[in-house]
């Protein structure tokens, strides 16, 4: 899908629950002629294109409800650049459409979540009924169910149907991270809450989005939870406040509601008094994990089927720098995935690749040796001055500020 523009001037386009708003900003395009194929994702610019003179160029159009539109559609001929991607419209003026030359994909009303959006999703839209049927009746646990189910699993239509999802995951996670400094964290998703690993955890996602990063975790539980949380929190008073509130309720296993409610109710009562209104954290996780549900703190959460396009795209948009703090399996395949983009780096910007530094000396050089590695692999290369060890967040936190 093309991707979207950024925008410095504009329209600002806030699409967060509630207690938390981001601001996540996209250059307002006006029709014009002669112009490729362009993704329309919202009313008014569909309305704008619609109304405007001349033929309709090539025109995606994502989820839309073209109901309200109907005599206009049937009035227009010049329908063969038209693609539309689910959305509501009659069967006369889809026949119209196809008659036209477009292309209509149909609406998917059995699958758990809307393939064809156009916006990352917010912790509330994941979580929603959480309270009245609890956790399993949510969309997240839904879509974890369609993605698990051995009838589905390998179904061309529903194979497609998620391809279309990440795909526009994709696009709308690139559009939302243009020209922001985005830092990764890795760790652990078995850390747990009430634990100084995770108020650590937490302090140095704090620490990165203070400094005007935009944390990228996993978007699951452990580490990742405690990142996206010290990026939420507007200083650290709060943060705390919220560390001691948390840490009642350790890990979301048994119980996710129990585990989740907590964090929805934290971001709900502190409201836009003490949280601001900058995009401070992305989470990034997948159904392919399910059983590991995403975490309330991501501002905004891309969350993908393929677990492959969702670490390639974590680790690509790591653009600042990432920190991997203690973990397993998982953990490290992600820092050889990075190492791989480093080691093969040919256009590394005038000042050096971005920093991958790795928290806790003893884990990654005595229980889990990938330093001595990494430092192999770095011999010789730009990709060596990238690599730090380190034993605290706060020496973490400093070398991908610049401050170390």
């Amino acid at each position: 899908m093309q991707r979207r523009q950024p925008v410095s001037e504009d329209v600002s386009d806030l699409r967060v629950g509630a207690g938390r708003t981001a601001e996540v900003r996209y250059r307002r395009v006006e029709p014009r002629a002669g112009d490729g194929p362009r993704e329309v994702e919202d009313r008014a610019t569909w309305r704008r294109w619609l109304e405007s003179d001349g033929p309709l160029p090539p025109l995606r159009v994502q989820g839309l409800d073209l109901t309200a539109d109907r005599e206009l559609l049937l009035e227009r001929a010049d329908l063969g650049g038209l693609v539309v991607l689910g959305g509501h419209l009659d069967d006369e003026v889809e026949a119209h459409l196809r008659a036209g030359g477009a292309l209509v994909f149909p609406a998917a009303p059995q699958a758990p979540i809307d393939p064809y959006r156009g916006h990352l999703y917010t912790a509330e839209e994941l979580y929603a009924g959480l309270e009245q049927d609890g956790y399993a009746q949510t969309p997240d646990a839904r879509a974890y169910r369609w993605f698990e189910d051995a009838v589905l699993r390998h179904d061309a239509y529903v194979t497609a149907l998620r391809a279309i999802h990440d795909d526009a995951m994709s696009d709308a996670l690139a559009g939302v991270l243009t020209d922001r400094r985005a830092v990764g964290v890795m760790g652990g998703h078995a850390l747990q809450r009430g634990t100084p690993e995770f108020a650590a955890a937490a302090l140095l996602g704090h620490r990165l989005a203070e400094d005007g990063a935009v944390v990228l975790t996993g978007g699951g539980p452990g580490a990742m939870e405690a990142a996206n949380l010290g990026a939420w929190a507007a200083d650290e008073e709060l943060l705390q406040t919220a560390l001691d509130f948390l840490g009642r309720v350790p890990g979301f296993a048994p119980d996710v509601r129990a585990w989740v409610e907590p964090a929805l109710r934290l971001r709900a009562r502190s409201g836009e008094a003490v949280v601001p209104r900058r995009l401070r954290s992305v989470g990034i996780p997948t159904w392919y994990y399910g059983h590991e549900p995403p975490n309330a703190f991501g501002q905004l959460i891309a969350k993908f089927f393929s677990n492959a396009l969702r670490e390639d795209l974590l680790l690509a948009h790591s653009r600042g720098g990432l920190v991997v703090l203690p973990g397993a399996a998982g953990t490290v395949q992600e820092i050889f995935q990075m190492a791989t983009r480093l080691y093969y780096e040919v256009d590394a910007p005038e000042e050096g690749p971005a920093p991958l530094v790795l928290v806790g000396r003893e884990h990654w050089t005595e229980r889990l040796p990938v330093w001595p590695l990494l430092q192999a692999l770095g011999q010789g290369r730009s990709m060596g001055g990238a690599l730090h060890l380190v034993d605290t967040v706060e020496e973490a936190a400093d070398l991908v500020t610049g401050r170390g």
